[in-house]
């Protein structure tokens, strides 16, 4: 009675097997935005066209699927989350009496 567990059971979760419904809003907002400014704004200079693009290419870039994580976003959030938590952890296991003084 041996169990297959496949490796990729996370991808069963997922949108298309790649996205979360976040990502996908947040995709869709970036496009929507896009979309607007393109109806709204005249594109008379090549800058003006980059910066009416830019909300669809920066969403585009932060749902981009990378391996090992999920995508840009989360690389990005656990960098930040890395550098701004705290960075020295006091050891408090089971063998903390084993240790004379802990060192600040």
């Amino acid at each position: 009675m041996d169990y297959l567990i496949p490796a990729n059971t996370k991808k069963g979760q997922l949108i298309l097997g790649v996205f979360r419904p976040f990502d996908l809003i947040l995709f869709g907002t970036g496009i929507f935005l896009t979309l607007l400014f393109l109806l709204i704004v005249p594109l008379e200079s090549t800058l003006v066209t980059v910066l009416v693009l830019t909300p669809a290419l920066l969403t585009g870039f932060l749902v981009l699927p990378i391996p090992n994580y999920h995508n840009m976003l989360t690389i990005i959030v656990e960098t930040w989350e890395f550098f701004t938590n705290r960075q020295k952890y006091i050891w408090k296991g089971w063998c903390v009496k084993d240790v004379k003084e802990i060192q600040k």
